[in-house]
Formats: structure tokens, C-alpha cells, sequence
């Protein structure tokens, strides 16, 4: 069995992340795409914040570019853009 080296491995990915091959990606959501989003799942903002757990007033200032998701609420977003459908299926059945 061969030895490792876990200060190289260390290293490479050290080298890895600083290229940007490795690591978080970060999902920017506009404005419009939350607004659009919503309204094709076609509910109001009080259903969608509630679906979100978040107040209404939070995805207002989301919906207004004022405040931008961060966390479980951007990822819920990125799911809900690309899989409308399954909002229905897990709020609206």
C-alpha cells in the first residue's frame, strides 16, 4: 500500500479552491426571477413567504431588489425557479 502524502494533498487542494475548480458556488437571484418564480407557481406573496418560512415582508424586499435570500431560502429559490412543480406538489396538494 503506498504511503500518502498529506502535506501535498493539503497543498493541491489549497490550489484547487484558490482556482476556483473546488468550492461554494453562489446563486444570484434577481429580483424579477423571485417575482417570476412566484408567480409561476401562481400564488401570493403571503402563500410563497409561508412556503419560503419566511415573512411577507422579507420577500417583498427580495421581490424589491432591496434585500438579496442568503441560505436554505436561496436554495429553496434555485429549486422553486427550476422545479415549479414540485412547490405544488409539496404546499399545494
Amino acid at each position: 500500500m503506498a504511503k500518502r502524502d498529506l502535506g501535498e494533498e493539503i497543498l493541491e487542494s489549497i490550489e484547487e479552491l484558490k482556482s476556483g475548480k473546488i468550492g461554494r458556488v453562489h446563486v444570484f437571484i434577481t429580483p424579477e426571477e423571485i417575482k417570476a418564480t412566484r408567480e409561476r407557481i401562481g400564488v401570493s406573496q403571503s402563500a410563497f413567504a409561508a412556503m419560503l418560512n419566511v415573512s411577507k415582508r422579507t420577500l417583498q424586499e427580495w421581490e424589491q431588489g432591496r434585500r438579496q435570500p442568503t441560505g436554505p431560502a436561496r436554495s429553496l429559490l434555485a429549486i422553486a425557479a427550476k422545479r415549479p412543480e414540485v412547490m405544488h406538489e409539496l404546499f399545494l396538494s
